[in-house]
């Protein structure tokens, strides 16, 4: 029987597209290729669709040199709706060659035009099956703010905090202040629709909120001020299998020494200060309580395929800070660090999502 073919997808438009193009890097160097055929397609930040080296090392992410999809000429030109899914490129002399039926995609895009609902509705549209979240679950939480109105409607605990739109800053704090002052200090300023912890700012005072809202700002045009809560920082995977069934991950936790919090160089670029331990050193009572919680909250946004469900653990139990519908999938990531500690390997884990996207279609 011929292998199944797979579209990994990667890159983007948004600020993400080099933590995108990095984990692509890992997942093709770990897909079982015995297992699947892959068809790596780039989406350059200008949004076209290229077709891609079939190299894991040209997308090593390296602190000086980050990885990106350049325009080599090649277009990708996907399948018509209810055709035969045959994907075809044309190359950059103007000739159009065959590459094979798509039977999956592997969207592994971070941010806007990518986690947002937006190419899952393009591939909905194309008959296409893809792995991961769907239409509504990636929407919702791609931004912070509906996706805490979700939750909240569900009755899970969510971090206190106000939604800032930039008519009401006009650059200037002293309209929004009193609109903040139940909030209290430190405050976490974040563009409601970015990720990987771009964009945000911690606030210790209130002469700190300027800047903080510039930086916001400059991602998008909602953005939360969020009180900052105290307690530790705990991730549990959640992964709807073939089968149908959701499971929880065992918990992993983000230890913070001498950083202010877990910023895009304590995550991607090895910065001093920051621990990710998995499985985390927590009691069984407080292991059962964020498991059961991230599932709640995945069935609270209609979740499908996966996400990462981030907490903070308090002394009065857990509260939500996030869902990520396509978390950070570079083997040193969380989301596959808490699987591989669940006994799931990266390689199993990679299968799982593309067996689940096959069995859906």
């Amino acid at each position: 029987m011929d292998k199944p073919v797979v579209v990994v997808l990667f890159g983007g438009r948004s600020s993400e597209h080099s933590i995108s193009s990095a984990t692509a890097g890992g997942v093709l160097g770990s897909l079982d290729r015995e297992r699947y055929r892959l068809i790596p397609v780039g989406l350059t930040r200008e949004g076209a669709f290229v077709l891609e080296d079939d190299d894991p090392d040209k997308f090593a992410l390296v602190a000086d040199r980050l990885p990106a999809v350049i325009d080599n000429g090649t277009r990708i030109i996907w399948p018509e709706a209810a055709g035969d899914r045959v994907l075809r490129v044309r190359d950059a002399d103007g000739s159009v060659r065959e590459l094979g039926a798509v039977d999956a995609v592997l969207p592994i895009l971070h941010g806007s035009h990518g986690e947002d609902g937006t190419i899952q509705g393009f591939f909905d549209t194309l008959e296409l099956a893809y792995a991961g979240g769907g239409v509504i679950d990636s929407a919702l939480c791609m931004d912070k703010h509906f996706m805490k109105v979700a939750l909240q409607a569900d009755g899970i605990p969510v971090s206190p905090g106000v939604t800032l739109r930039r008519a009401d800053w006009g650059e200037d704090t002293d309209a929004v202040r009193p609109r903040l002052a139940h909030l209290e200090l430190p405050w976490f300023v974040k563009p409601a629709r970015a990720g990987s912890s771009v964009g945000v700012s911690k606030v210790h005072s209130a002469d700190e909120l300027d800047a903080a809202l510039r930086i916001a700002f400059d991602e998008d045009d909602k953005v939360l001020v969020e009180q900052g809560i105290v307690g530790r920082e705990v991730e549990v995977g959640v992964l709807e299998g073939r089968d149908g069934l959701v499971r929880a991950s065992l918990p992993g936790e983000i230890v913070l020494s001498s950083r202010e919090f877990y910023d895009f160089e304590g995550k991607y670029l090895g910065g001093d200060g920051v621990d990710v331990v998995c499985p985390a050193a927590m009691t069984d009572a407080e292991i059962d309580a964020v498991r059961d919680m991230a599932l709640r909250a995945f069935a609270a946004v209609d979740g499908r395929g996966l996400a990462r469900v981030d907490f903070f653990l308090t002394s009065d139990g857990p509260i939500v800070n996030e869902l990520n519908t396509m978390p950070g999938f570079t083997p040193i990531s969380m989301f596959p660090k808490c699987w591989i500690a669940s006994g799931l390997s990266y390689s199993e884990l990679l299968s799982e999502l593309i067996e689940t996207a096959l069995a859906r279609r």
